[in-house]
């Protein structure tokens, strides 16, 4: 019996050592880029965190790279709070080993929405040859769009699908998960009382009390920015005048030509060249995302392009970032299928 309970033991302290074993690391890095140079205090040296594998420190092989773009408020320190549940999806093997990233694109507008402001930086340019090349240099990554995926959450789902449709050759593979700003709907248009709040607000301090204000403040330096402007230094397609309503067309053209819903005509071939194309959302998260991503969808059905779109019973914040969420559920199991580990 002694001898049956010391070996249950060992077997007990060698799953123990197995476990420590098998989980991944991170490594906080930074990239200088000259894309994001600026004159309004962004500052062009940017955050990465780097999710390794398990072992990664004691092998040679190579990895594929998963591109996390977080949304809206978020920075690259969401990979600690995410470190558990990769570990898990390698572990229970929903995934093999993978490199994944999240560059810090939190802006003193709370986001860059992953797009060539030019005024306050080219954030798509960074994002899509900076930060690629910086990982294949420096990782231990396969370096070909076969094996590069991009995926991200809200804020990051809009940037995930917008790259992906324009530069098919470095992304090969994406999944938005539940992504904003792909149309202009609800609160974003002009029939909401946004752009009313917004008319009456001068100052920075005032901009606090309105979250779709600062939303739109965001839209408006990624898109349409005006250093001649101030105080927020951008343009709006809708404003008020003596109360009435006034829509700036050619402001509005250029949200539009910013918007996937709007552009997904001029991306036809990329699209399709695609190897995979995957979106969700909760379908508890607001009609302005239903909304939008049910359009989205749609569009991409009329336009003869494959892709998966699923609505699961959530919000837009729940059931994503757990053991039991989309991520290691739904979206980590998706680039397992899609993704090219050799």
């Amino acid at each position: 019996m002694k001898k049956f309970l010391h070996f249950t033991l060992l077997i007990f302290a060698f799953q123990i050592i197995h476990a420590q074993s098998e989980t991944g690391s991170i490594v906080i890095d930074s990239i200088y880029s000259k894309h994001l140079v600026n004159d309004f205090g962004e500052n062009p040296t940017r955050k990465v965190g780097v999710y390794l594998p398990p072992n990664y420190g004691t092998e040679t092989k190579k990895y594929p790279v998963i591109y996390f773009l977080h949304g809206f408020y978020g920075d690259h320190t969401l990979l600690e709070s995410m470190k558990e549940i990769l570990d898990f999806a390698i572990a229970t093997k929903r995934i093999r080993p993978f490199i994944l990233v999240i560059p810090d694109q939190k802006t003193t507008y709370e986001g860059s929405f992953y797009s060539n402001s030019g005024i306050f930086g080219n954030w798509e340019d960074f994002t899509v040859e900076d930060l690629v090349a910086y990982m294949d240099k420096n990782y231990r990554t396969i370096p070909k769009k076969e094996s590069r995926g991009i995926t991200g959450h809200s804020m990051g789902g809009y940037g995930a699908l917008n790259i992906a449709m324009k530069h098919p050759d470095v992304f090969n593979t994406v999944y938005a998960i539940s992504p904003g700003a792909l149309a202009i709907v609800r609160e974003y248009g002009p029939n909401s009382d946004t752009f009313k709040e917004l008319s009456e607000i001068s100052t920075y301090e005032g901009l606090e009390k309105t979250y779709f204000g600062k939303v739109m403040v965001a839209f408006a330096r990624s898109w349409s920015p005006n250093s001649n402007n101030p105080p927020f230094y951008c343009d709006f397609p809708f404003g008020y005048e003596d109360g009435e309503l006034v829509i700036h067309q050619e402001i509005l053209k250029k949200w539009h030509d910013n918007m996937p819903f709007y552009n997904l005509e001029n991306y036809i071939d990329n699209l399709k060249s695609l190897r995979a194309i995957k979106m969700d959302w909760g379908r508890n998260a607001g009609e302005r995302f239903t909304q939008q991503c049910k359009m989205f969808s749609i569009k991409l059905e009329n336009l003869g392009i494959d892709h998966f779109a699923e609505e699961y019973i959530g919000t837009h914040v729940n059931n994503i970032y757990t053991k039991d969420g989309r991520i290691p559920q739904q979206v980590l199991p998706f680039f397992e299928y899609y993704l090219e580990f050799r």
